[in-house]
């Protein structure tokens, strides 16, 4: 029996947490096959191939895949999953929506958002925004499991496994791709970066104005808390949290934020904690290694102004 695992790409190359997610899978000790899907995606494929501890890779090249649907990608799975002993991706919103629907058409129960495995069956997995680490054991035939990348080490390249085609079903027609807009930005990738610059509701209309000369010295990407989100100060795909990204960075800026148990879940296995907040109560400095109690809005451009 092997492992499959969801690779997930922004149709240039294979996302970090699907590294973490091979590590991960490295709790069974089987053979990693990992699932490639996209249109005219030979190259994605050949570099998944070049990820350490895969196998094998199954590459499932269709027009459908141009822009995976979750039904589309769901079928997929379903049909290559009776082979595999485990079902496996990263914790993200895309596998949010295609996992949970591969677990029922296999009849089995699904266990999300695991930050440890004990193969073959046992999980440690966080409940009540973090504050409770749950053990958790299921018994079926496969296992179907997202994992919290940042709680891995990403996989090294230099290998090269074997890359092979596979059918791809028709296409469910149950829902059709209309647009996305992204937006562009030459920051790292929010999930992965080594370190990020977050800020609260209390900066408001100067939310850009202060942080972003600070995260543009130290190559950071931006995040922000819920509330900030909320009153348009910041935008949504930037919003770190139980209700947004998980993060887990070398250094993580808390600019202005008072530690909610929401906000803290998404960033308190950050190496070290930067805090600054003109509340000496406020809960984050608890979780800062370093604080500093301050108003921000002299305190931020300062720091910027001594760092550069």
């Amino acid at each position: 029996m092997s492992i499959l695992i969801l690779a997930e790409h922004d149709g240039k190359h294979i996302k970090q947490s699907t590294r973490q997610a091979v590590t991960a899978a490295g709790a069974w000790q089987l053979p990693v096959h990992l699932l490639v899907t996209g249109s005219n995606s030979t190259d994605l494929a050949s570099e998944a191939a070049g990820i350490a501890g895969v196998a094998k890779v199954l590459h499932a090249d269709a027009a459908q895949f141009e822009h995976p649907l979750a039904e589309d990608v769901a079928a997929l799975l379903v049909q290559l999953g009776t082979d595999y002993k485990v079902i496996l991706s990263a914790h993200t919103a895309f596998s949010k929506s295609v996992l949970p629907r591969v677990a029922a058409l296999l009849d089995v129960a699904m266990v999300s958002d695991a930050i440890s495995i004990t193969a073959p069956a046992t999980y440690v997995r966080p409940i009540y925004a973090g504050n409770v680490l749950t053990t958790v054991e299921s018994s079926d035939a496969i296992q179907v499991v997202t994992v919290r990348a940042t709680s891995f080490a990403a996989a090294a390249g230099g290998a090269s496994a074997e890359v092979a085609a596979v059918n791809v079903p028709a296409s469910a027609g149950l829902s059709r791709w209309i647009r996305e807009d992204k937006t562009v930005s030459d920051r790292p990738e929010l999930s992965s970066a080594r370190v990020v610059v977050s800020g609260g509701r209390s900066l408001a209309e100067r939310f850009d104005e202060l942080l972003e000369p600070l995260a543009h010295h130290f190559g950071a990407a931006l995040g922000a808390t819920r509330a900030a989100v909320d009153a348009g100060f910041a935008p949504n795909d930037i919003q770190v949290g139980q209700t947004g990204t998980i993060v887990a960075p070398e250094l993580y800026f808390a600019i202005g934020i008072s530690g909610a148990m929401q906000h803290l879940a998404g960033m308190k296995d950050s190496k070290i904690i930067v805090a600054i907040n003109h509340d000496p109560d406020a809960p984050i400095f608890q979780y800062a290694d370093y604080g500093l109690v301050a108003n921000l809005f002299d305190a931020v451009p300062e720091l910027t102004k001594a760092l550069s």
